[in-house]
This record gives structure tokens, C-alpha cells and sequence, in this order.
């Protein structure tokens, strides 16, 4: 049994020490088989873009050839190399972790980033190069190129940039004015590019790019338009992530046996899964750190993880939701309420994007998509339906639209309160507390919210709530869309004697008040059929309530 290789983004360090690896070389092949040479590949956080860059690092380092064998002897490209293998020199930057608190640290970290990857370049290949620490970035770039053409006149240099996107998207989401400075004709970035263009012309021969969004492609591509963007390629679906079968292997590498699998399985595909990023994929992905972190607790632990998604990876994704504040679009609001009910939205992905114009309904699906909140779940006449991968992904967009909500009306949920939800649900079987909370929400809607006011509505501001409650399973019509309970409470720890709860919501207009008590009859006998369903049949303490909204108003009962 192999070590997990979680939190392992180096590919020597992975192979060396002994841990599993998902064999991602075919696609070396495949990118260097593309007419193109200078590519350009996305994907949200944590889906391992920095380990493929690595493995590119060490199968093309030309310094790499005496350890070849021991790399990639049990991986595909190791038994079906190319003819490229070992002959570049390899200049590599990653631009995460720049501070940009200020102007001057942002232009000062992007200059450190940058000298940091060309002295490490230059000590591993013994180039004989004075870096003037005074100079400005592009014109070190500049001299460096030149240095290497007149000392290594028939090598090349591959240039792998990772995170290429990381600062930019920090600035864009607090400070965009200081963006728009760093990347205008006259930035430090935007020049630094246009050099890095300028060396594609006799010392750099490939280049491969990863980041998370293209948000700044429209800035630099007018002074580096030269880069294949793959990212919605079919072929180059599954190049990172799992696949059900790549996920199934690794399972069984971790002699993890199938009784226990049958348990888990389920567990990882309800919250990990559900990822395609071309129209014409057909397999759907897994997030890979994700399952990686479930399955590294999983094993030491020797049961289900309480916490399902890392707290690193929550914040990593809260950070990136300040660049939607970018949107303008008049439906922004209305894109949130129907992906997160579990409809649909049909829009064409935008492949560029650029700040200084203004950024719109299009804009704002698409940048949902990059950000890994939405995924490829369809399409219809050629036009990619966007929806909600999962349910980790549904918590987080759940969290960063009730605090959307919040900022718009004014409204926060204290500890105390979600303390107390907890407190009443987990044992008392109550959603008293919950009630209320929800109730604030809606009794502050403005009048044109009411306009649009529906039974859906009223079931998403009490889903958005419930999400947060962490000792509990959600289980959601919003998300199953068919059939089902409208929102289901279960204990994630059934040794606790913890209270599980089912909820059926109606919704009355202001002059349908009459109906009150029939409709809340209707939404009994609909519980009462749900407790036929095996699933929820045997909830062992399972509190059964009506829920009826009549605008803002809510009547609670429950049922015996």
C-alpha cells in the first residue's frame, strides 16, 4: 500500500517516497502533439495543476536524463517516450502567495517571483549571468534570453508558469484599480509578458500556462497573443482530477475493502464529483484534493471524516467569490437563485475576460464555472447548461450567496443563533430558531423581490441556512430535482442520539390565505408518502413539519 499523496505537489518528491500516483503522462503525449506550442490550461483550485507542471519539470528537463528511469519508469510516457524527453532547459515561475496589500508589494513580489525563477535557472544550468536586482523585471527577462542564446546557441527553453493568475485574482477581487495599473500597456506585468512573447522567437521553444481563470488573458494576450487555450478541450477533459475508475483504483491500492468502498463510493461521488469542463466530455471528474483530503483522514481515522471539505481549500474558494463582485449584469441575482435551486443556466463560457469592460451576465456564469461553482451538466443547440457539480460546491455557493444576502439587506447570522439552530434541531427535533432566522430574511425582501416570490425562493433561503449546519447530512429537492422531501435534516453520527428532521414548504399569494389549512393537509399526506421511501423509512427521532409562506409570513406545524 502506497502513502497518499495528499498536500504532494512535487513529482519527484511523490515517486521517490513512494506514493500513489494517478498516471496523468498520456497527456505529456497529447500536448506535445498539439500544433500549437505554447498552451494554455485552467482548472479551479486544488485539482493538482501544480503537480502536472512538475511532472512536465522533470520529463523535459534535459539535467533530468540520469533519473528517467526512476521517475517514469511505471507510467505511461516512461514506456512510450518522446523524442522530446530530457531536451529543454526548464524556467519555471509560480506567481501564488504574492501579498498585495499594497501597490508596492504587489510589484514587488511579481519582481521576486520572477528573479527567484531565473536564479534557480540559472544555477541549475551553470549559465555564467549577473541578475541586476535594480533592473526592471522585463529587462532581466530580456538579458536573460540574451545571455542563454549566446552561451547555449542550439538549446532550447521550455517555459512553465503556474498559478500565472494567482496575484491578479487576489487585486481584482479588493482592488481593481491596482490591477488595471499593473496590466496596462504601460504595467510591469503586461511587459514582462511582452518579452516573454519576444523570446518565443529564438530562445523559447514551448510554453505551458496554468491558472484558474482567464481574467487577465485579455489584458496580456494583446502583448502575448500567442497561447493554445485547452481548457475546454474534450481531449483534455480528465488530464487533471480523478475518474470514477482512476478513484476506484486508488481505493484499492489503500486496501480499502469493497464492503467499506460500497459505503464511501457514494460519499466521495455526492461531494466531489460531478465536474466536466468541455461540452463534448464524456466522462465527469472528480475534485482530486478533495477526495485525497476525505481519504487521508478516512484512513487514519478509520471512519467518515466529520469536516468533508478542508478549511484551507473553503477559504482558498471564499477569497476567489470577491472577483464576482465584478459583475454588473442586470441578472446576476437571478443566475444565483437558479443554479442554487438546481436549475440550469444556458450561456456560452466567455474565454477572455477583461476588467476595464464591463463585466455582464455571460461574464459572470462563466467566471461561476472557472471558479469550479458550476460545471458543464449539459447543452442544448450547442450552448453548454451550466449547473451546480456537488454538494461541497453547493455549500460554498450557499455560503457566498446567503452573504450576498446579508450585504444587501443588512442581515448576519450570529454564532449564538447558528448555535442555537444546531442546539434545537440535533436535540430537541425543533426548527423553531430556524424558523425565525429564515423569517428575517424573507420579511426583508423589497417589494419587486415579491414580484418573483415563489415557493422556491422560500425553500432557498432555508436551504442556504441549513447548509451551514455541519453535524447534519442535507439532503434537498433543490438538489436531487425529482420527487423528494424539500429538505432533510440527518445526523452525520447516528451513535450521538442526534434528532433528524424533514420539512415540506407550501407557499400561498397575500389574497390565497383561506387555503391555509388545506394546503398545509396537502404537504401532511406528501410527508407522510415520503416516509414510504427505504431511505427514510428507517430515520431512527425523525420530526416531521409543514412550512407554509404566505409572502413573508410563515406558518410552522407539526406533524404527529
Amino acid at each position: 500500500m502506497k502513502k497518499l499523496p495528499y498536500g504532494i505537489s512535487n513529482y519527484e518528491e511523490l515517486i521517490i517516497e513512494d506514493y500513489y500516483y494517478v498516471d496523468k503522462t498520456i497527456y505529456i503525449k497529447k500536448i506535445e502533439d498539439l500544433p500549437e506550442k505554447r498552451i494554455m490550461f485552467l482548472r479551479p483550485r486544488k485539482f493538482g495543476k501544480t503537480l502536472f507542471t512538475s511532472t512536465l519539470e522533470y520529463y523535459y528537463d534535459i539535467k533530468a536524463t540520469d533519473s528517467f528511469e526512476k521517475l517514469f519508469k511505471n507510467t505511461y510516457i516512461g514506456k512510450n517516450p518522446t523524442n522530446l524527453k530530457n531536451s529543454y532547459y526548464i524556467l519555471r515561475f509560480n506567481f501564488s502567495g504574492i501579498d498585495t496589500s499594497t501597490t508596492e508589494k504587489t510589484v514587488g513580489g511579481f519582481k521576486s517571483k520572477i528573479i527567484g525563477g531565473i536564479e534557480y535557472f540559472v544555477g541549475k544550468y551553470e549559465l555564467d549571468f549577473y541578475i541586476n536586482r535594480e533592473d526592471e523585471v522585463e529587462s532581466i527577462l530580456n538579458n536573460l534570453f540574451i545571455a542563454f542564446r549566446m552561451q547555449r546557441p542550439n538549446e532550447k527553453i521550455y517555459v512553465i508558469i503556474d498559478e500565472y493568475d494567482h496575484f491578479a485574482n487576489e487585486l481584482l477581487g479588493f482592488q481593481t484599480e491596482k490591477f488595471k495599473e499593473l496590466v496596462s500597456r504601460n504595467g510591469k506585468v503586461r511587459k514582462w509578458y511582452e518579452v516573454l512573447k519576444e523570446g518565443t522567437e529564438n530562445v523559447v521553444d514551448r510554453i505551458f500556462i496554468t491558472g484558474v481563470a482567464p481574467i487577465t488573458l485579455d489584458s496580456l494576450t494583446s502583448g502575448f497573443n500567442i497561447g493554445k487555450d485547452i481548457t475546454q478541450d474534450e481531449e483534455f477533459n480528465e488530464m487533471l482530477g480523478f475518474t470514477q475508475e482512476e478513484l476506484k483504483e486508488l481505493l484499492n491500492d489503500q486496501q480499502i475493502i469493497q464492503e467499506n468502498q460500497a459505503i464511501i463510493l457514494p460519499i466521495l461521488k455526492e461531494n466531489y464529483d460531478g465536474y466536466k469542463f468541455g461540452i463534448n466530455a464524456k466522462e465527469k471528474i472528480y475534485n482530486s484534493n478533495m477526495c485525497l483530503y476525505f481519504l487521508s483522514d478516512y484512513i487514519r481515522l478509520k471512519r467518515i471524516p466529520e469536516k468533508l471539505i478542508d478549511v484551507n481549500i473553503a477559504s482558498d474558494y471564499s477569497k476567489l467569490s470577491k472577483m464576482l463582485s465584478l459583475s454588473k449584469g442586470e441578472k446576476k441575482q437571478e443566475i444565483l437563485e437558479k443554479t442554487i435551486s438546481g436549475e440550469g443556466v444556458m450561456t456560452e463560457i466567455t474565454e477572455k475576460f477583461n476588467p476595464e469592460v464591463e463585466f455582464k451576465d455571460e461574464e459572470f456564469a462563466s467566471m461561476l464555472f472557472y471558479l469550479g461553482y458550476l460545471t458543464i451538466a449539459g447543452e442544448r443547440l450547442g450552448i453548454p447548461e451550466l449547473k451546480i457539480p456537488n454538494k461541497i460546491m453547493s455549500e460554498i455557493y450557499s455560503s457566498y450567496f446567503l452573504n450576498l444576502l446579508n450585504k444587501e439587506n443588512n442581515l448576519s447570522i450570529s454564532n449564538d443563533e447558528h448555535n442555537k439552530i444546531l442546539e434545537e434541531i440535533a436535540l430537541e427535533g425543533k426548527i423553531d430558531k430556524l424558523v425565525e432566522i429564515a423569517h428575517r430574511y424573507l420579511n426583508n425582501l423589497s417589494n419587486r423581490d415579491y414580484q418573483k416570490f415563489d415557493e422556491k425562493y422560500v425553500k432557498l433561503i432555508f436551504y442556504c441556512i441549513a447548509m451551514n449546519l455541519k453535524l447534519f447530512w442535507i439532503k434537498s429537492e433543490l438538489e436531487v430535482n425529482r420527487n423528494y422531501p424539500d429538505l432533510l435534516f440527518v445526523p452525520k453520527d447516528n451513535t450521538k442520539g442526534y434528532k433528524a428532521v424533514m420539512i415540506e414548504f407550501q407557499y400561498l399569494k397575500k389574497g390565497e390565505k383561506s387555503k391555509l389549512e388545506e394546503i398545509k393537509e396537502q404537504a401532511k399526506e406528501q410527508l407522510k408518502a415520503y416516509c414510504e421511501f427505504e431511505e427514510i423509512k428507517n430515520i431512527k427521532d425523525l420530526n416531521r413539519y409543514v412550512v407554509v409562506a404566505v409572502n413573508d409570513e410563515l406558518f410552522v406545524e407539526k406533524i404527529k
